[in-house]
């Protein structure tokens, strides 16, 4: 049992903190600094984690030391929280305006497709819908995904790039040159999208463990490290009963390997 659960339960919250803060702080600056390098930044959303997590004599931690079963390790749980945490912080504090400057120097075109895709969160088949219905009727959506894709590239290098990839999901694949993309392009990228929705379906630390090893690339060490797993092997073995566990689901859902 983690051992501020014990002083929580006793209605000492304050004693649960400090040995909370004690064990974990060192993974909570991890989990941040994996959005961030910026030592101010990292310093203002650990002080900001921090207060959220103390919050109503440390209601998160509560909640979960009160659920009956566990589906993630404490150590995973963190981790997810501290990454919302994170992004929040960054929404607040820049809001649109950071995000808005990122779209100043695009065509306009890109322009309105950061806006509906970073800004407003939209989908991209719901983003192409919403340009072609307002500003370009004409526009094929093969044009749209080599735009899309275009506006990906600039929003994503530099700093900043791995919070926008959160806000903005994973950019698209344009289709070869000689297959249209009317219908079947259309259904593709409904296609990730359903596999968006298969990443949901998994348990916190399994999602985790995906997200850090194969989409943000990191190293199995540093994800054994992160989440408190016992080597690199143990990493290999969840990340990939979690991909067949994915697998299997989209078949269900009529996603077949070669459209995803």
């Amino acid at each position: 049992m983690e051992s501020w659960i014990a002083p929580l339960a006793a209605g000492r919250p304050e004693v649960a903190w400090d040995l909370f803060i004690a064990r974990y702080r060192r993974l909570i600056f991890a989990a941040i600094r994996h959005y961030t390098q910026d030592p101010d930044d990292v310093m203002d959303v650990f002080a900001q984690a921090c207060e959220a997590l103390r919050a109503d004599e440390l209601r998160r931690l509560r909640r979960y030391a009160e659920q009956p079963d566990h589906r993630a390790k404490f150590s995973t749980w963190l981790v997810t929280v501290v990454r919302h945490l994170t992004i929040d912080w960054f929404r607040q504090r820049d809001g649109r305006r950071r995000l808005s400057a990122v779209a100043e120097g695009l065509p306009a075109l890109r322009r309105s497709i950061f806006e509906h895709v970073f800004l407003e969160q939209h989908s991209h088949v719901a983003a192409y819908e919403l340009i072609r219905s307002t500003e370009a009727p004409t526009l094929s959506f093969r044009q749209f995904l080599s735009e899309l894709r275009a506006t990906y590239q600039t929003a994503l290098t530099g700093r900043g790039g791995i919070m926008l990839r959160e806000l903005g999901g994973p950019p698209p694949v344009l289709p070869p040159e000689n297959e249209p993309a009317s219908a079947d392009a259309v259904d593709a990228s409904e296609h990730r999208e359903q596999i968006e929705r298969a990443l949901e379906s998994l348990s916190a630390e399994d999602r985790v463990a995906v997200e850090l090893y194969v989409v943000d690339e990191l190293p199995a060490a540093d994800v054994a490290r992160i989440l408190g797993l016992a080597n690199p092997k143990a990493v290999y073995n969840r990340v990939y009963r979690a991909l067949d566990a994915l697998r299997a689901r989209l078949e269900l859902a009529g996603v077949r390997r070669e459209d995803a």
